[in-house]
């Protein structure tokens, strides 16, 4: 029993450390934000940091995958629900969810589009999956819709899926509640993109 309490308390560290990381890092950047500052807004020393990760490029691997993950459970659960409807419905659906993730886990997000360079380090082979596995839920995605005749066959869908990822992650420059309302901004975006079935 104390084994597993010790653990959760561990666990619970670990997040905090992220959680704060992801704060910083959305802020400051790669470059900017220091495993000093970390620690001091943690509040523990720098030392104490190693117990729990390596270096910080290891912090920002997985506060980088956590940012993508977060979204990518989000659009993958959207069309799970949305599974008998029609393919432009699907994209609006997924448009919806990766809006209300990325804005949901905006620290995590924000700071996994800033920072996906890791500076002068080559980006971990983790984040190229991670963002691979993800930019495939919507290959498939557009596919579909091509196939159903919501998208021309001749629009690239590798162009298509670019565009529309980098449009939505943009809306962390512009998007703030109560200006927008996401499920409306889904409709719209879904609307530009395809064609109603």
């Amino acid at each position: 029993m104390a084994k597993v309490a010790r653990e959760g308390a561990e666990g619970g560290s670990r997040r905090l450390i992220l959680d704060t990381a992801a704060r910083l890092l959305r802020s400051g950047g790669y470059h900017q934000t220091t495993l000093r500052e970390i620690a001091e807004a943690v509040g523990i020393r720098k030392a104490s940091l190693y117990y729990h990760f390596a270096s910080k490029e290891e912090i920002v691997e997985e506060v980088v995958n956590d940012g993508v993950r977060f979204v990518h459970e989000a659009v993958v659960a959207a069309l799970a629900e949305h599974a008998a409807a029609s393919p432009h419905a699907r994209l609006e659906a997924a448009i919806r969810a990766h809006l209300t993730a990325l804005h949901g886990h905006g620290d995590y997000t924000s700071a996994s589009i800033k920072v996906f360079t890791f500076g002068a380090m080559p980006v971990p082979d983790s984040v190229r999956q991670v963002r691979r596995a993800y930019g495939e839920v919507w290959r498939g995605l557009i596919a579909e819709l091509q196939q159903a005749g919501a998208i021309a066959p001749e629009r690239s869908p590798e162009a298509l899926r670019l565009f529309l990822l980098g449009a939505l992650n943009g809306s962390t420059d512009w998007y703030r509640p109560g200006r927008f309302d996401i499920a409306e901004l889904a409709q719209e975006f879904a609307a530009l993109i395809a064609q109603a079935g």
